[in-house]
């Protein structure tokens, strides 16, 4: 057996405690690598689960019973693989994604599904694809839930809300890159980033009201706070391809409201916008709440715009070794700029 160092949250708490933990990890099953890890991320999920969040509908997958180790990127060595396992080999860079479970990725070693990894492009480091594969999964599920891809964006009118976070930024480059003419909402201080990163408008929403936009655009993304949903989907045109949200209350709702009243509030909560969506929009009109999950289609994709050079990236504000992960985890809360990495050491 392999012996792994976790970073562990204790226990919820706002601020939560954390050690760093010794783990035997299991012999590898087939389908299995052991990734030497040599960086992975602190995302805000993660720092919200460590208060606690989610614990109720996360209790379903194994990912809430503490001491707990968060994370779902990582990037490193194959250090060994299972039993009939072809595609990987030790030595092997690779950067993928670890799911929502009991054993996150905040660990020098972690047991990987061979399918929720891919090969690192040689002129990307460690740290840059760490902070990749979750946000970018994130996104692809949300364009694809809308029906957005390459083959259909150019040309298209994107509003994007909360354009300078992460998901917002990838938007960006990615809409950009599929030629797409993006509107971008942020504050004040990231007005000349998101024009850097491809927007053709970019809207202050300190200074400028959502409902004075245009009722003009094929698609519209809320990455930023759900209180906007219903103004945002009223900005889409007649005909709309559809509106995506990452900040649905879904998870809130049930930690508030328990099984039966929360699942209640939250399906009252989707129906309406969906209604207003479809009645105001159109029936073809899409609206979707996105929920992270692994995504082959979405590795793949991440996998071939960074193969092409096209500039994917998020900038990296903290690195910080496992013992210190306490740290990584205050910078997300405190919603400093730039990512979070973790290393090893």
């Amino acid at each position: 057996m392999s012996v792994a160092q976790q970073l562990l949250c204790l226990a919820p708490g706002n601020p939560a405690q954390f050690a760093l933990r010794p783990r035997q990890l299991p012999a590898l099953a087939r389908g299995q690598v052991l990734v030497r890890v040599e960086a992975s991320s602190v995302n805000p999920i993660d720092a919200k689960r460590s208060t606690g969040y989610g614990r109720r509908v996360l209790a379903l997958m194994g990912a809430a019973s503490f001491p707990l180790a968060l994370g779902n990127d990582l990037a490193g060595v194959v250090q060994s693989v299972g039993p009939g396992e072809a595609t990987w080999k030790p030595g092997d860079r690779v950067f993928g994604l670890v799911p929502t479970g009991p054993q996150g990725a905040h660990a020098s070693h972690v047991l990987v599904q061979s399918k929720h990894l891919r090969a690192a492009p040689a002129h990307c480091t460690s740290l840059e694809l760490a902070a990749l594969p979750y946000t970018f999964t994130t996104l692809w599920l949300a364009l694809q839930s809308v029906g957005l891809d390459q083959h259909n964006a150019k040309g298209k009118e994107v509003l994007v809300h909360g354009a300078s976070g992460g998901l917002g930024q990838l938007a960006l480059q990615v809409l950009n890159h599929w030629d797409a003419r993006v509107t971008a909402i942020c504050s004040t201080a990231h007005v000349q980033t998101c024009r850097d990163l491809g927007a053709a408008v970019v809207v202050d929403r300190t200074r400028r009201a959502l409902s004075t936009l245009p009722s003009a655009y094929d698609a519209s993304f809320n990455f930023a706070t759900w209180q906007d949903e219903a103004t945002l989907i009223s900005r889409l045109k007649r005909g709309a391809m559809g509106h995506a949200t990452t900040v649905h209350p879904l998870l809130d709702s049930m930690d508030v409201h328990g099984w039966i009243k929360g699942g209640w509030k939250a399906y009252r909560a989707w129906s309406a916008m969906r209604g207003l969506a479809v009645t105001t929009k159109g029936r073809g009109t899409h609206y979707a709440w996105t929920i992270f999950q692994p995504n082959g289609q979405a590795l793949d994709a991440l996998q071939e715009l960074l193969a092409a050079n096209a500039g994917l990236h998020l900038p990296i504000g903290l690195t910080a070794p496992l013992s210190q992960g306490k740290q990584a985890f205050a910078h997300v809360t405190q919603q400093r700029a730039g990512r979070a990495i973790i290393t090893p050491a």
